[in-house]
């Protein structure tokens, strides 16, 4: 179970270090892709494998569905922990999500998600400003 929010510092190769409490979680591996909401989403293995099957279950006539699977799949990359429990965070992901220095690594219970502190910050207070409308939402919905 990935549960947490850390704040790390990617180094100048684009290298970031993982939750110590989230290492043994990913030590055979992970898949890190483009989030939503201008994130990045870092799944362990078999929690990609569960995800990559349902998104080639969508109808592929649909552009939503196909538009969707395409920012999911062709974004992902296979990654590592290496010897200090890092990942190099591919560039084109680092774009995407608009990472600089520091970023916040949060742990959504089936995965991990990446986020530029300042942008972390910002969607943090207006949910945050929002909970209530968001609790009876969700109410509805019998959460």
């Amino acid at each position: 179970m990935l549960l947490g929010e850390f704040k790390h510092n990617l180094d100048l190769k684009g290298r970031m270090a993982i939750p110590a409490k989230f290492r043994e979680e990913l030590k055979s591996g992970a898949i890190i892709t483009r989030g939503l909401d201008n994130c990045l989403f870092i799944f362990t293995n078999k929690e990609w494998e569960v995800l990559a099957q349902k998104l080639m279950a969508l109808p592929l006539a649909q552009s939503n569905s196909r538009a969707f699977a395409r920012l999911m799949l062709s974004g992902a990359m296979d990654v590592e922990l290496d010897a200090q429990g890092r990942i190099l965070v591919p560039d084109y992901l680092r774009q995407y999500a608009n990472l600089k220095k520091q970023v916040v690594v949060t742990g959504l219970y089936n995965r991990i998600e990446v986020w530029d502190a300042e942008e972390w910050g910002k969607y943090k207070a207006k949910t945050e400003n929002s909970s209530d409308e968001i609790a009876e939402k969700l109410g509805e919905l019998g959460i």
